[in-house]
């Protein structure tokens, strides 16, 4: 079996789907068949480099003021805190990730895309870290055995990777995805949004069940999921 996961690394959603995803692999028996690939969106691609500006200043326009971003992040730190994750929003740098994702691209060259995704996630929405900054990102991809030349090399050329980049919003766009995060098993079943351990174990369990080829493709969420996930206008964070 293969999953592929669309994420962008400010989507909080992202970041806790990821966890309760892994927490429903640890109580699948087959998760050793399972091969796991990080796909690149980004929510807004226009998104400048972080210039000083606070996550709530950035959020006002798309939230309707800084007072309702502030009110409706609360309630995701505190879904976060469920998968023991901790969310500073008042510290976060809003920043454009394209170069996280290029960085990604080459991590997944050498097996580790899964283990750089935690360290990006984790700096971004609990060690408040600049991840458009090609330094912390050379730092992060170091501390999980990157070859650090091969590391500057693509994060100051642009253009490396970028295509690769490009090829795998636009195949979000062709599968339908228009937000994340999004799970795609063997190309023939999609599970979106931060789905609680339950949905995912229940799905897991079906896909490994299905042998056959799927004559379409089918969405296995089991609930509502449309505040649980992050689009191109932004995070339904309303509960």
């Amino acid at each position: 079996m293969k999953l592929e996961i669309w994420s962008d690394y400010v989507c909080p959603f992202c970041y806790i789907g990821k966890k309760t995803l892994e927490e429903a692999l640890e109580q699948f028996p087959e998760k050793d068949k399972l091969t796991i690939e990080f796909k690149s969106f980004q929510l807004d691609p226009n998104t400048p480099l972080y210039s000083g500006q606070n996550y709530y200043d950035s959020m006002a326009e798309k939230f309707g003021g800084i007072e309702r971003a502030k009110e409706m992040t609360r309630g995701v730190a505190e879904k976060a805190k469920l998968s023991g994750l901790e969310f500073n929003f008042e510290k976060m740098k809003p920043t454009n990730t394209f170069d996280a994702h290029r960085l990604m691209i080459l991590a997944k060259k050498h097996g580790k895309d899964f283990a750089l995704s935690e360290k990006i996630f984790y700096a971004h929405f609990t060690d408040s870290k600049d991840i458009g900054d090609i330094d912390v990102l050379a730092n992060l991809a170091n501390s999980i055995g990157l070859d650090q030349t091969e590391v500057q090399e693509v994060l100051e050329d642009k253009e490396r990777f970028a295509i690769d980049v490009d090829t795998d919003i636009a195949e979000a766009r062709q599968f339908g995805i228009s937000s994340v995060p999004a799970f795609v098993f063997d190309r023939k079943y999609l599970v979106s949004g931060a789905q609680p351990v339950e949905a995912f174990t229940q799905a897991l369990n079906q896909i490994a069940k299905d042998a056959s080829p799927a004559p379409r493709f089918e969405n296995l969420n089991t609930n509502d999921t449309r505040e649980e996930s992050c689009g191109d206008d932004g995070c339904d964070v309303s509960k």
